[in-house]
């Protein structure tokens, strides 16, 4: 380190100015953020769960940010598709991927061939949401608590059988299982809408869902909610336990963030996070994200990033307990 600055300063005021001069235009783009019109991306279709979520905070960006802020769906392989747009956008602040950190993470284990090492290649600018995946039985079942359905599943032993339609279910479920020592078989869906009917006929004796669509189908009485995956206890929904509570320990939280491209300027990126808590604070955010199923997260990019990396290398751990094969 000693020879580069004896060597910078034997080079004279010369090259002193040029250096200066060619971290000038960084900076400046840095203070004059944002200048022009701002991209958020989607990672699937328009009118999904995840593109409303998307929309909300792109509508409340546009009076703070003072610019035309575009939604941009960038849907397929589930999700790579954004996460490969995004990581590769320029570094400017001006492309912006609202989305769940956590499913970005899992896809590095998921996949035989990720696109790019989100580690090295995305970075937290501000987090959103914390939220639960969900176990759900029938509304008409008798079972009210984890413990009647784990002594009836214990009865049925392989011919048990229940749902899942995420990565996120799938490794609740083995976790389940593995700590009660059932034999039920997995059954998997493209999306969780797609397991209702046969959980509703009987053919399935429980589900482990996402809490959008858990929480709608417990309002309109179709299915009964019997625990979440969280460690604790959420404010979005405080009368329901905790598969740890239950005896299955676990905590399995995903949470939603504002992400760029690594290498962005640092002081865009506390612009954006600056923004970002400004929305989330706010009883209106909270009241939305409540009906996610989720409650309000808020921490530093700095915090957020060293969570994302944790992430990463748990899900590696996830994958391998839930023997699921990369695709």
């Amino acid at each position: 380190m000693r020879v580069y600055s004896r060597s910078l300063r034997s080079a004279g005021p010369a090259v002193a100015l040029a250096a200066a001069l060619g971290a000038a235009p960084l900076a400046a783009s840095a203070q004059q953020y944002p200048s022009q019109d701002i991209r958020v991306i989607a990672a699937f279709p328009a009118g999904s769960g995840a593109d409303v979520l998307v929309r909300y905070f792109a509508e409340k960006l546009r009076p703070i940010v003072k610019r035309t802020v575009i939604v941009e769906n960038k849907a397929g392989a589930q999700g790579n598709l954004a996460v490969e747009f995004v990581a590769r956008s320029k570094p400017d602040g001006y492309t912006i991927f609202v989305h769940a950190a956590t499913a970005v993470a899992a896809s590095q284990h998921l996949f035989k061939k990720p696109p790019v090492e989100v580690g090295k290649a995305i970075q937290i600018a501000a987090t959103i949401n914390r939220q639960p995946f969900m176990l759900v039985v029938d509304a008409k079942s008798p079972y009210k608590t984890v413990a009647d359905l784990t002594e009836a599943m214990k009865k049925k032993g392989a011919k048990a059988t229940y749902a899942t339609a995420a990565p996120t279910g799938k490794i609740m479920g083995e976790i389940y299982k593995d700590a009660m020592k059932l034999l039920a078989v997995e059954v998997n869906y493209k999306t969780a809408p797609d397991s209702l009917n046969e959980m509703l006929s009987g053919k399935l004796d429980y589900g482990m869902h996402d809490p959008v669509f858990s929480l709608a189908q417990q309002r309109e009485g179709r299915l009964r909610i019997l625990a979440v995956s969280t460690g604790k206890r959420l404010e979005a929904s405080p009368s329901l336990p905790t598969m740890t509570e239950s005896g299955i320990a676990m905590d399995l939280t995903g949470w939603w963030a504002a992400m760029v491209p690594a290498g962005t300027p640092k002081p865009v990126v506390d612009t954006i996070n600056k923004w970002f808590v400004e929305i989330v604070g706010t009883p209106e955010t909270k009241k939305f994200l409540n009906g996610f199923g989720g409650d309000p997260y808020i921490d530093t990019p700095e915090a957020a990033q060293a969570r994302f990396l944790a992430d990463i290398k748990n899900w590696g751990g996830y994958v391998k307990l839930a023997r699921i094969q990369p695709q």
